[in-house]
């Protein structure tokens, strides 16, 4: 069992990652009840708290079905990410995340996210100042670095424990390498192996199969995964890599209807909290993702993103079903999800 302050986690649990535009409650729903153990709010502005920010305050929308769950903040200032942390106390999360990590031009050009990386006596101050202002358990998550010429992450650790975080999580790349190129998860190994590090460390950064979550829990020894973009369009990666980490096996691969009943749930509960029109269209950027791999598939993807009612969409996704019914009653084989990270490790028939 892993801890964070009072919060009880399944023995390396699985960690959905905080994504801008994505992690929203209708996101979060499908990953939850596909795996997820602990996941968080999109990151939220401290700056956008203080002013009242309608779009900030939109963020702080957490559900009791979602818990344990974290609210992530980000900022450069003490006083604001103080009087942010008190406003997210006052909402009930489970713990307090602050973002030492986004690599986003505007956020680090305010001295925020991994800005804050080339500062860390200002990391420190920073994350003093939340931790003054909330009961709730404080997390961070950071990466590397800045650069390969600065990778501080072993004085961040050892820094922000001896203050009073409650976890750590490490994205596998310096700030300049933004997504690109490969995580290094040796550095990440080398934090957990460090005899003054008790809290929980979490690695997030490449994590896309069951194979890769083994390889790199038994050669690394973190405490958990925290998985982010492999996550898109495919919530039932948490559960495959619990299931391939209990048994050696792999679970099925979701089937059409497997998908489109995800994608409907997805869309009911963007129309639910969104409203008709956001709801259906920030869904849009959803539908390539959840079917990625389908062969024959870009005509039904350019009519799903040009429709405006759920009733229209609906009928698409009807047809998706149809269409595939025919390919599976024909036994035609061979149409693999070909490149997606899932399936790469895997010799398995499709649909």
């Amino acid at each position: 069992m892993i801890k964070i302050g009072s919060i009880e986690l399944p023995d390396f649990p699985m960690l959905l990652a905080p994504m801008e535009d994505v992690s929203d409650p209708p996101f979060r729903s499908v990953c939850k009840v596909n795996g997820a153990d602990l996941m968080y709010t999109e990151f939220i502005s401290s700056e956008g708290l203080i002013r009242d920010a309608i779009k900030s305050r939109r963020k702080l929308d957490i559900y009791e079905e979602e818990r344990p769950i974290g609210i992530q903040i980000f900022g450069g200032d003490e006083e604001a990410m103080g009087m942010s942390a008190a406003i997210v106390d006052a909402v009930g999360p489970d713990l307090l995340d602050i973002n030492f990590g986004c690599p986003v031009k505007k956020v680090v050009t305010k001295g925020a996210g991994a800005g804050v990386l080339k500062d860390v006596d200002l990391m420190v101050r920073l994350t003093q100042s939340v931790i003054k202002n909330t009961h709730l358990p404080v997390t961070v998550k950071t990466r590397l670095g800045w650069d390969d010429q600065s990778k501080n992450i072993e004085e961040v650790a050892e820094r922000l424990q001896d203050i009073g975080i409650a976890a750590l999580s490490i994205h596998g790349r310096t700030r300049c390498q933004m997504y690109k190129g490969e995580a290094n998860w040796e550095l990440i190994g080398r934090i957990k192996d460090n005899p003054r590090i008790t809290i929980p460390v979490f690695g997030n950064g490449d994590i896309d199969s069951p194979e890769k979550a083994l390889e790199y829990k038994n050669r690394y020894g973190v405490d958990g995964i925290m998985i982010g973009r492999a996550a898109i369009g495919y919530p039932w990666i948490f559960n495959e890599i619990k299931h391939f980490l209990k048994t050696g096996e792999h679970l099925p691969l979701p089937t059409v209807e497997q998908r489109v009943a995800v994608i409907r749930q997805h869309l009911k509960y963007s129309l639910a909290w969104k409203g008709p029109v956001v709801g259906i269209r920030e869904m849009r950027r959803h539908y390539t993702n959840y079917l990625k791999g389908f062969p024959n598939i870009k005509e039904f993807k350019s009519r799903l993103v040009r429709l405006d009612t759920y009733e229209e969409i609906d009928e698409v996704l009807d047809e998706v079903l149809a269409y595939y019914a025919g390919f599976v009653a024909q036994k035609i084989s061979g149409h693999s999800l070909k490149g997606h990270p899932i399936v790469k490790q895997q010799n398995k028939e499709y649909l």
